[in-house]
């Protein structure tokens, strides 16, 4: 068994591999898409419709909605947040 991880967190072996800031991003992009379908499905809002109010595409709310696509732009994602009747907030810490 490999000791040198003993006792140590994903995210302290993530840090020390270098991979901890991609992860994380990775991670808050898909809680933020699955956050937008949620808001868009409780407010009964189809993909055309919140392209319609975001003034873009249908191509690209598919691509804010998909957690895999890191493509999305800060004002992308407060526009959305706007439609939905919500701010985002995004903080150093």
């Amino acid at each position: 068994m490999n000791e040198q991880h003993l006792g140590s967190t994903l995210d302290d072996f993530l840090a020390e591999e270098g991979l901890l800031a991609e992860a994380e991003a990775v991670a808050w992009k898909r809680v933020v898409a699955y956050q937008i379908s949620q808001l868009m499905r409780e407010q009964n809002m189809t993909k055309a419709e919140m392209a319609r109010r975001m003034q873009t595409s249908r191509a690209a709310v598919d691509r804010l909605l998909d957690p895999q696509n890191e493509s999305a732009t800060l004002i992308t994602l407060e526009k959305a947040a706007l439609v939905l009747g919500k701010r985002l907030q995004v903080a150093l810490v």
